[in-house]
């Protein structure tokens, strides 16, 4: 069964085409024009084993909010597409990931049901051209689109290493959460349907 998925959105404010597989090996090619972005998509990526590519052209020239909400919003579409109807995973998935003085805990529900609870311990207003504030506005437009339950809580006092422990764990939340259950046969929920 292939779990893959592209999605192309294109608005007047960006234009974006981004594919997934979900059973990769961590490769990415990812270019949105804004650095730190892009750092934080290839350790989803790597830490979550995905193949992740990503090209979005966006009103950099404005600010950075329209380009990653948008691929936000692109990635979430993407990993519900790739899962189909959802049947045989694992459904819930969690990781805990140090980073030298910051650690950061992820929960996640593949429920279908939209929503995040975010502690994200973010003392600057930048890391390089994305400006912090983007990260939880982020994360909500992804649990939006690809239908996840998402709990997030950080701690560290070094923004870049808090930042990048949430993603790294949630790469491998995710990762937990995609995985076929050999044992399970059907959708993991009593209702019949995610």
């Amino acid at each position: 069964m292939s779990r893959t998925a592209t999605v192309e959105r294109a608005t007047s404010e960006t234009q974006i085409k981004l594919s997934i597989d979900l059973d990769g090996t961590g490769r990415s090619n990812i270019d949105t024009g804004v650095g730190f972005f892009d750092h934080m998509l290839t350790a989803f990526a790597h830490h979550g084993l995905f193949d992740l590519d990503v090209i979005a052209k966006g009103d950099i020239e404005i600010d950075d909010h329209h380009t990653v909400e948008d691929t936000a919003l692109a990635l979430g579409e993407a990993i519900s597409k790739a899962l189909g109807d959802r049947s045989g995973i694992t459904r819930f998935g969690d990781a805990v990931v140090p980073m030298d003085e910051a650690r950061a805990t992820v929960a996640i529900d593949i429920s279908g049901r939209s929503y995040a609870v975010l502690d994200l311990q973010l003392r600057t207003d930048r890391l390089g051209t994305l400006t912090t504030q983007n990260i939880p506005h982020l994360l909500e437009a992804l649990t939006r689109t690809a239908g996840l339950t998402l709990h997030i809580s950080s701690a560290g006092s070094n923004d870049h290493h808090v930042a990048e422990a949430a993603f790294k764990a949630l790469g491998r939340a995710l990762r937990m959460a995609v995985t076929i259950d050999p044992r399970r046969s059907g959708v993991p929920s009593t209702k019949g349907t995610l």
